[in-house]
């Protein structure tokens, strides 16, 4: 009894998945027949359908059809919209971002402009890789969010954009953060004491700002001891004075004692430095 209603399900469910083929297989042909055809109105109307089904790479494909055959129609806009929102949820970003900019030089009087600059510079936010890696894209996406708040001033996604921004930004400041920490653990003095600089230059607001600091002081003071005796007097001197701007504006920190010493030994070699000089 039971093996008769094994047998049983395993008939209907071959017969499921026949049919299911069957008509997969006369859905893609009519697909077919509809990309081959010329019937415009069929394209747009079987593309919009796909669009909504989420089927959304068999959709660009007439989409792009209806496009190139009426650009200056209201299908033709609708299409080129939909193609550039096809990639962004099928994830490829980058063909996003381009039909999403073009569609904005295109159609600038459209109603879905300002949608379409803001999805155009959300793309280039989703091609921005981790800190670690090159951040050409992150500037990228920066200037384009800027540009839609420059071109939208009083866009109700004005809050969200400049939110993304601030994100972004933090991500280049961790960028920076770690390549003057990079130097500084490789002993590469002279690299780590011109990026530490640059960093507290380009962010002087920063959460890294004191370990930064203290980074520059060790750094100048390795950098110090190590240089040749022509430029020993100039770089003790530097030290002492960044030494001196550390404890300046953080005079309460857990560095101090070890900046300390480091002033201390500065000092001594300046001294030494003097007295030779002398003689």
């Amino acid at each position: 009894m039971q093996l008769g209603k094994l047998v049983s399900k395993i008939y209907l469910s071959k017969t499921i998945i026949g049919l299911y083929l069957l008509a997969l297989l006369a859905s893609c042909s009519n697909y077919n027949k509809i990309v081959k055809g010329d019937d415009f109105a069929l394209k747009f109307a079987t593309a919009n359908d796909l669009f909504e089904k989420k089927q959304y790479v068999r959709s660009i494909t007439l989409f792009e059809q209806v496009y190139q055959k009426m650009p200056k129609t209201g299908e033709g806009e609708l299409a080129y919209y939909r193609i550039g929102k096809a990639y962004f949820e099928e994830k490829d970003y980058y063909m996003a971002g381009y039909y999403f900019g073009a569609y904005t030089q295109r159609y600038p009087y459209s109603s879905k402009s300002e949608e379409a600059l803001f999805l155009s510079a959300l793309s280039s936010v989703y091609n921005s890789p981790s800190s670690s890696l090159d951040q050409n894209d992150t500037e990228v996406a920066i200037n384009n969010l800027q540009q839609f708040a420059n071109a939208y001033p009083e866009s109700a996604l004005l809050d969200s954009c400049n939110e993304i921004m601030d994100g972004l930004r933090f991500k280049l400041e961790v960028k920076n953060y770690d390549a003057v920490k990079l130097y500084a653990q490789t002993q590469n003095y002279r690299a780590a004491v011109t990026t530490a600089i640059t960093f507290l230059e380009d962010y002087p607001r920063s959460k890294f700002k004191k370990e930064i600091s203290f980074v520059l002081v060790k750094n100048s003071y390795f950098l110090a001891i190590n240089s040749v005796e022509s430029k020993k007097k100039e770089r003790i001197e530097q030290t002492i004075e960044r030494y001196r701007n550390f404890m300046g504006e953080f005079p309460d920190s857990s560095m101090k004692k070890e900046a300390n010493q480091i002033s201390d030994e500065m000092q001594k070699e300046l001294q030494k430095l003097e007295s030779t000089k002398l003689n």
